[in-house]
């Protein structure tokens, strides 16, 4: 209960610097535009003599003058705001832009802007301008964020600053009032009380009130949807890319046993066969030679069947599809060239395709580690959380592992990719090394077991 409390009012902290961030950046482009207006408008008024006439022209230009540098505020704020949902909550808000329509030149020295002709270049380049803008979707959704923006920073962001400001000097009155002799201390206590209560309240509300401004953002500048349409574009992306990945990891790993098979178990037995119609020729004429082809034969056969069992290691491991990912990673660790020492705690088994993709995995590390680290003892630890297998390999080597140096840890992205999964790599100069390996799944059963061993 203290640790979500704590997490809570840090969260508030975080989400009341933002709320002064977004206050502080909503003031230029609300004061600038509406000092412009008004500077203009009363120095018009101030110079011109018609008093019915004078007032409209100088209203006229002032909302002229302001409407024009409120123009320059309009993609930079909503940049700024795009920025912010990024940083804040991952929230990518494509800015897609229709392409403005170039000036064209007629044979009577008239431009074409797209819409209408116009005699003056200046004048065809603004006319331009201003029909882009206002036809263009994206520009119309930003100018209207530019109107929006500091009207939902005020609502939101008042009544969290009332609360805050407000119950701290509530607070701090009572406080100070308890000092002379005389007063009473219990309804002081409580109006301290009651401040800090509601000092801590807008701290707690703060957060709500990022996200709605989040939310409304997203809204107003994301209109028709084109976030949500390129994040699912992204997905498709990477999907297929997965896919690609792990159709051609399977037809290379198709290609390796039949190459396996042909040149190793297959060639023995065929070797075998051959050996066998000669021992029935020489049965009768030369035994000793036959019994001698008969103990070749048989080592041929042992080692056939020896390098069938190392192919069906290679493909599944008996180990892992009997004891699971925890003793298979055992059993490895014990046949590692480094002292390795495993921490596994699963509540039960994973997915068969991903055991696989997680135990290759570390075969690959293990044997990194002892082939390029320079390492003295390695340390595996298998973990499971939150709906999420997370193993960490760490080596106390030289360091600096990079996945450019080799195909080995490309390998693994692209192994853990197939299941969304993440490859991290600490590794500096020096070391230690710690590689990390992360991937969503499901497990079987909320059995527990939590395991230690050292090999």
């Amino acid at each position: 209960m203290r640790a979500q409390t704590e997490a809570a009012l840090a969260e508030g902290g975080r989400a009341l610097v933002r709320l002064s961030l977004l206050a502080l950046g909503a003031v230029p482009a609300t004061a600038l535009p509406l000092f412009t207006a008004l500077f203009t408008g009363a120095a018009l008024a101030t110079f011109l003599e018609s008093e019915v006439l004078g007032i409209l022209l100088a209203l006229v230009t002032a909302a002229v003058a302001g409407l024009a540098v409120a123009g320059l505020f309009v993609r930079p704020s909503a940049d700024r705001t795009r920025a912010q949902l990024v940083r804040w909550y991952g929230i990518r808000l494509p800015a897609e832009y229709e392409p403005r329509p170039a000036l064209e030149l007629d044979e009577r020295g008239h431009w074409w802007t797209g819409y209408s002709y116009h005699r003056s270049h200046a004048v065809a380049k603004l006319a331009s301008l201003l029909n882009w803008a206002v036809r263009d979707r994206t520009t119309r959704s930003e100018m209207t964020w530019l109107v929006v923006r500091p009207l939902a920073t005020v609502a939101l962001a008042a009544p969290v600053a009332g609360l805050v400001l407000g119950g701290t000097g509530y607070a701090m009155v009572a406080l100070a009032g308890a000092g002379p002799a005389g007063v009473a201390a219990g309804p002081l206590l409580f109006s301290a009380v009651l401040g800090l209560a509601l000092a801590v309240l807008g701290v707690l509300v703060a957060p709500l009130a990022v996200r709605a401004y989040a939310e409304l953002a997203r809204r107003v500048l994301d209109q028709d949807g084109r976030a949500s349409r390129a994040q699912l574009t992204r997905r498709v992306a990477e999907l297929t890319e997965t896919r690609a990945d792990a159709a051609g990891s399977q037809a290379a790993e198709l290609r390796r046993i039949e190459r396996d098979l042909h040149d190793g178990a297959q060639a023995r037995l065929v070797a075998i066969g051959m050996t066998l119609g000669t021992i029935e020729h020489l049965m009768d004429t030369d035994a000793a030679a036959a019994r001698e082809l008969l103990s070749e034969a048989r080592q041929s056969s042992a080692r056939a069947l020896q390098e069938l069992r190392d192919l069906v290691r290679g493909i599944h491991p008996p180990v892992l599809a009997e004891r699971g990912l925890g003793d298979a990673v055992r059993a490895l660790a014990l046949d590692s060239a480094l002292p390795t020492e495993v921490c596994v705690s699963l509540p039960d088994r994973p997915a068969a395709p991903v055991e696989a993709a997680v135990y290759f995995s570390i075969c690959e590390l293990l044997a990194n580690a002892a082939k390029h680290s320079g390492a003295e003892q390695v340390w595996v630890d298998i973990l499971y959380r939150a709906g999420r297998l997370r193993v960490t390999v760490t080596d106390d080597g030289v360091g600096v592992a990079d996945p450019a140096r080799g195909t080995g840890l490309r390998g693994i992205e692209r192994r853990l990719g197939t299941f969304d999964g993440v490859l991290a790599i600490d590794s500096t100069s020096g070391g230690p090394t710690t590689i990390t390996l992360e991937l969503p799944c499901e497990l079987s059963s909320p059995r527990t077991s939590t395991s230690f061993a050292k090999a």
